[in-house]
């Protein structure tokens, strides 16, 4: 994979996502998963590096930007930070 780019990670709660998977399916369902719950970079095709199994897949993805899901009871989803709360 390439150099990380200073930029991607200039800031606290920037983070850069290395993902070693078996196929294809398997990255693009775990960048899915990362994506509905933080705001990510789009990712439209993996790589494979000469002599290693599986592919390779990178994102980058802020931390500091949750995404709520609108059916989520829990307080994270409705905008709650019970440590801010308590304070």
């Amino acid at each position: 994979m390439e150099a990380i780019n200073e930029v991607h990670v200039s800031e606290p709660g920037w983070v850069v996502v290395d993902v070693a998977a078996a196929d294809d399916e398997t990255a693009f369902a775990f960048h899915a998963a990362l994506a509905a719950r933080w705001a990510t970079t789009s990712v439209e095709r993996t790589s494979r590096d000469a002599g290693q199994p599986g592919v390779r897949l990178r994102c980058c993805l802020d931390m500091r930007q949750r995404l709520y899901s609108p059916g989520c009871r829990q307080d994270h989803c409705r905008g709650i930070d019970r440590e801010t709360a308590a304070a």
